[in-house]
């Protein structure tokens, strides 16, 4: 192994000294601001072998550090001469963590500074929930010069555009749909809303109901009890499997409303669901039914495993049961995946409304607000100061 140290005015002069020494390979091992500058210690050519184990490679170029902070930087300990690999990339691994943090910090600090406007609305933007890089992209958007007023307007109508809304094309046009999702997310319950909505409408001679969740006790018997309130046929396939066969058959009717079997979307029959579904795909549109009030993370774990079925759009339900709306949208932005309903409570058919996106994000905001959400700093720092540092 080869040890420099080095002295220069300033942390990009004493980097470039030691790349121009050592090679792009370097790895910095300690700093520390003295009286003639900056005095950084770095090291290259460690042994191959002994590193090659390790779980991650164990260089940190020096190209990928700026300045530093004033404050010196932890040295590195040299292993014993019998430490395995391990405990070497271990402490390496250590020590990157710790530039990376320093790091930013340091753009976060920068930033700051820099765009006071531009760090208070990703603050506000993380309060109401919004995944970190679609708030990162969105405050990226901002024309220059605009004022803290002008960039909450620019970031809500920017969340707005990038949510999809279908429209109430459903009870306008009719459809074959079929309602997909986890257990207790109110599949059947947004069935029958849109199902009365359709009647008092169009009345119920063109509409037909399918209860194929043959999971659920009573399912079938609460589809066929709310066939006959509203006096509308009730089709029951012998299995799910057959629901193509049964779809064929059902070509009179404009509105096709199907009831399908939940689970979690870990179940290895949720998955053999999905499948017969897609094989009905000409007879049918999927439309996944997702609860506002599931973490994000949960979210976006079921629009990814239903993705190969390309549903159309989603239905919201529990809205009025959501601490956050922000996570939700975050990730039916990202997914492309349109909103053509959301529903608010248990009533039929009166808590059902089509989406509007500019009405979601203003009711994400609100409920941020109510809910008193606050974005923690260090949180910001380390969210945020990646993401610029990984611009720089």
């Amino acid at each position: 192994m080869k040890i420099v140290r080095h002295t220069a005015p300033d942390m990009r002069q004493a980097l470039r000294a030691i790349r121009e020494q050592l090679g792009e390979d370097a790895v910095i091992l300690s700093s520390r601001r003295g009286p003639q500058g900056v005095e950084v210690t770095a090291a290259v050519d460690f042994d191959a072998a002994r590193l090659d184990s390790a779980a991650e490679p164990a260089e940190l170029r020096v190209t990928a550090a700026p300045a530093f902070t004033n404050a010196a930087a932890p040295a590195f300990t040299a292993p014993p001469g019998n430490a395995t690999a391990e405990a070497m990339g271990n402490e390496l691994k250590t020590l990157r963590r710790m530039l990376e943090s320093q790091l930013a910090q340091l753009a976060w600090n920068e930033r700051s500074r820099r765009n006071p406007v531009h760090v208070e609305l990703l603050r506000e933007l993380s309060e109401i929930g919004v995944a970190q890089d679609l708030a990162d992209h969105l405050v990226g958007q901002l024309p220059a010069g605009v004022d803290l007023t002008q960039g909450r307007r620019f970031t809500v109508a920017g969340l707005s555009q990038y949510l999809l809304v279908t429209g109430d094309r459903w009870l306008d046009s009719g459809g074959r749909v079929a309602f997909i999702g986890a257990t207790g997310v109110g599949k059947t319950t947004v069935l029958a809303k849109l199902a009365v909505r359709w009647i008092l409408r169009h009345g119920p001679k063109e509409l037909a109901l399918v209860a194929s969740d043959t999971v659920r006790i009573g399912a079938q018997d609460q589809m066929h009890a709310l066939g006959q309130l509203l006096g509308v046929p009730v089709h029951v396939p012998e299995r799910f499997e057959a629901l193509p066969q049964l779809l064929s058959r059902l070509n009179r009717h404009r509105l096709v409303l199907i009831d399908t079997p939940g689970a979690s979307v870990r179940d290895g029959q949720f998955e053999a669901r999905l499948t017969v579904l897609a094989s009905c795909a000409p007879l049918l549109e999927p439309a996944l039914v997702l609860a506002a009030s599931t973490q994000a993370g949960a979210l976006e774990e079921t629009i990814q495993r239903c993705a190969a079925l390309k549903p159309a759009s989603c239905l919201l339900t529990k809205m009025d049961e959501a601490a956050s709306l922000g996570g939700a949208l975050s990730a039916l932005i990202r997914a492309r995946l349109p909103v053509s309903y959301v529903s608010d409570g248990q009533r039929v058919p009166e808590d059902l409304r089509p989406a509007r996106a500019l009405e979601l994000v203003t009711q994400a905001v609100r409920l941020a607000k109510s809910s008193g959400a606050t974005a923690d700093e260090d949180l910001l720092r380390r969210r945020f100061g990646k993401l610029a540092h990984a611009k720089t």
